[in-house]
């Protein structure tokens, strides 16, 4: 019996690490993911998915880490032994990342560091290859040098967040170049999904939506409304991520729509689904407002489109709709007392 393919997770609690844990059972992997101890579950979006460890059908598993704990990283490295290593987690929210600036530098750009060195001592130590996938951010590009963005853009980061992401996307460049390991750059643009967390611009809104329907709301508040995006499915982008480690040869690669489309688009689309108005229901704090803002983010993915055979399933308007549906189904299961409805 061929023993089944492994891969370790970071972040698999969040919206991409729920998806890519689908992705990899459905390919016959066992799947290993890394949470953080808290005082309460965070483990909504892999629910469905996840099954009693001592059940002989069980092939995800969880255990206890953090990125600012190299000590516990290589633990879990030791005893999984994982042929694939996707570094998701991260303190992923950009505006947060001016209040919290240390916390998220040593998670987002030292947990990068920290994961590589334990992927390059374990490699060298049992011989056995594995693959590391870093995943990037568009928020890297900044204030943007050139339109659209592609692999050879320079960066130029706007937060603490986008600094943390550089940091780490340079040390996988140096540790594949210097070490020859198999390590991946994903230099994602915006993605979303019915699993988006909440603070997010995107589900603010269309959870707003489904609360105003009901009349839980009558108010949704937001900061600049002219920044322009990158948006696609999450559900896809994470297909791009498993492509990547399964070439030839590591690279870096943008994954894109290659469309943008402003906030105040996607509030349109998302009302006028809804036959609303958005601008009866949306008003301007600049709470919300970053102090240092990154206004047009538009990627090229020729790249990954060519060598990946990668594209995007679900448009703009699509990926607003399906985004809206879920939440209206979603709060109408809570308010019924059943379930949460994120698919």
């Amino acid at each position: 019996m061929t023993q089944r393919k492994r891969a370790l997770i970071t972040g698999i609690t969040g919206q991409d690490g729920s998806y890519l844990s689908e992705l990899l059972l459905e390919k016959g992997y066992e799947v290993h993911g890394i949470i953080r101890r808290s005082s309460s579950f965070n483990t909504d979006r892999i629910d469905h998915i996840y099954v009693d460890p001592h059940s002989d059908d069980a092939k995800l598993f969880l255990h206890y880490g953090d990125l600012t704990d190299g000590t516990t990283l290589r633990r879990i490295l030791e005893e999984v032994q994982p042929v694939e290593v996707y570094n998701l987690g991260a303190q992923s929210h950009v505006r947060v990342s001016f209040d919290s600036p240390e916390y998220t530098v040593d998670a987002v750009g030292m947990g990068v560091l920290r994961l590589l060195e334990a992927v390059r001592d374990y490699q060298r130590r049992t011989g056995i290859e594995v693959r590391f996938y870093q995943a990037g951010s568009s928020e890297m590009f900044g204030l943007v040098q050139e339109v659209p963005q592609k692999e050879t853009t320079p960066f130029y980061p706007r937060s603490p967040y986008a600094c943390a992401k550089v940091y780490g996307h340079w040390q996988t460049i140096n540790y594949r170049e210097s070490y020859g390991l198999f390590a991946c750059n994903g230099i994602l643009f915006n993605h979303e999904s019915p699993r988006r967390g909440e603070t997010f611009v995107t589900r603010k809104i269309t959870r707003a939506l489904a609360r105003i329907l009901v009349g839980k709301q009558n108010k949704l508040y937001l900061g600049n409304l002219d920044s322009k995006r990158d948006w696609g499915y999450a559900k896809d982008y994470v297909q791009a991520m498993w492509l990547m480690l399964q070439q030839e040869k590591p690279d870096d690669y943008v994954i894109a729509t290659n469309e943008t489309h402003s906030i105040k688009e996607f509030l349109h689309l998302a009302f006028t689904y809804a036959n609303l108005n958005w601008e009866d229901y949306v008003e301007f704090d600049q709470r919300y407002l970053r102090p240092a803002e990154v206004e047009l983010l538009i990627g090229d993915s020729t790249k990954a489109r060519t060598k990946l055979n990668w594209e995007p399933s679900v448009t703009f308007e699509q990926l607003v709709h399906l985004m809206v549906d879920a939440d209206i189904k979603a709060l109408d299961q809570q308010l019924r007392g059943s379930g949460n409805g994120f698919d």
